[in-house]
């Protein structure tokens, strides 16, 4: 198993609120994408990352994946919820999460989401997206009430129904994925995906860059970035 990771700030933003982090040694993977006033995003996301991270690595010898993902997410929650109502000044802040745990024994990985970052697995060239989007388009797409192309187009697009942080509680989803030999994930927040349709990002994770994988990280953020780099850009890749 290899990974590289690697976040920007974009090319209309002040400042970088994503944050994405990693245990090579556990096989936990995670990205954040932060949300709130003043500083509130950035510390959102780094809070929310640093408690996932802690959480899902107890119990490991104990505790199922799902189990201990759902918790991590939890506990995250909890970490930025409550330093919200600790400072004032942090009030309202929130965040997305996608995390991952790669098995040890490399059978199977667990994908943990809360808002619209997202996971993707590239298997025999095929880009698949694991996870939904906690986001109201998206739940409208599902309804059969709004097509894809309304979605990718609607002033409503940014309105995520779930978030890390916002509220007491979170409603974390978990799925597994088999795992087979040169499957590559990706985790990303949505400063590529509102850029880059996925046919975009299969052909740049398809490309002969990717024999490297921080080359490969590289070649996603300039794509975003080419086609607008509205937002922060967040890329987490790990090859099996």
């Amino acid at each position: 198993m290899d990974y590289a990771m690697l976040t920007h700030v974009g090319r209309c933003r002040v400042h970088n609120e994503d944050t994405c982090a990693a245990d090579e040694m556990a096989g936990l993977f995670v990205v954040c994408d932060g949300m709130g006033g003043a500083a509130g995003g950035e510390v959102a996301s780094q809070l929310a990352a640093r408690a996932f991270l802690e959480q899902a690595r107890a119990g490991r010898d104990t505790q199922s994946a799902r189990w201990r993902l759902e918790k991590a997410a939890m506990e995250a929650n909890n970490a930025v919820f409550m330093e919200s109502h600790r400072d004032m000044s942090l009030r309202g802040m929130g965040t997305t999460l996608v995390g991952m745990e790669i098995g040890r024994d490399l059978r199977e990985a667990w994908i943990v989401n809360v808002g619209d970052s997202r996971c993707y697995r590239l298997r025999d060239g095929v880009l698949e997206q694991l996870t939904h989007d906690h986001s109201f388009v998206d739940e409208q797409v599902r309804a059969g009430l709004m097509t894809v192309d309304e979605a990718s187009i609607s002033h409503l697009r940014n309105i995520i129904t779930r978030a890390v942080g916002s509220h007491v509680d979170v409603d974390p989803d978990v799925v597994r994925s088999p795992l087979m030999p040169g499957d590559l994930f990706l985790l990303c927040s949505d400063g590529l995906t509102r850029e880059a349709d996925d046919e975009a990002i299969a052909q740049v994770l398809n490309g002969h860059q990717c024999v490297d994988l921080q080359m490969c990280a590289n070649a996603l953020v300039a794509l975003a970035n080419e086609c607008g780099g509205s937002d922060n850009i967040t890329v987490v890749l790990v090859r099996i």
